[in-house]
């Protein structure tokens, strides 16, 4: 019985430090499946300044600490203050809230908040990963909520999935 109970547990033994060495042949990875390049041990994430012409003053610093603990949380890698071997930097260029879904009073059931973030993303040692795109998301609400309630429920919301869309772009090569 002792003998099966060795053979079962080297054989486990075994498929764990194969898959271990696969895994760590590609680079450094991350079970959230980030694609890190092995010589990159830092991340600079600059704050986004808010350049919309509705300006929310709680956005730019909400925002900027979300993407930073996402790439913290999601990797390895050192935040740095500047030039990391990975760099994000951008602003937020949209901020609107707009009527949806008109009845036949023509008042608005439903609003709109968008966001929408410029991002500039470098990579030091892979720069054909570099890019610069706008990410948008929105959120509708009901027009008879009273926007003030729910600001910062939505700000974090939509933050959030902003931050993971620009992290995906970045590191996670589907």
């Amino acid at each position: 019985m002792n003998k099966l109970r060795w053979h079962i547990i080297s054989k486990q033994f075994l498929l764990m430090a194969i898959v271990s060495v696969v895994l760590s042949s590609c680079g450094i990875y991350s079970f959230t499946g980030a694609s890190i390049p092995p010589e990159a041990h830092t991340v600079s994430v600059q704050f986004f300044p808010n350049r919309a012409l509705l300006i929310e003053p709680t956005l730019s610093p909400i925002f900027t600490n979300i993407l930073r603990d996402q790439f913290t949380g999601q990797t390895n890698l050192e935040m740095v203050e500047r030039n990391g071997d990975l760099a994000i930097e951008g602003e937020i260029v949209e901020y609107k809230i707009t009527p949806v879904a008109i009845q036949a009073d023509q008042t608005a059931a439903q609003n709109r908040l968008t966001i929408v973030i410029n991002a500039r993303f470098t990579n030091k040692f892979e720069p054909d990963k570099d890019f610069e795109k706008k990410f948008t998301q929105f959120y509708d609400y009901e027009s008879t909520l009273n926007l003030n309630t729910i600001i910062g429920q939505l700000i974090d919301e939509l933050s959030t999935n902003l931050a993971q869309d620009i992290f995906d772009k970045a590191v996670i090569n589907w």
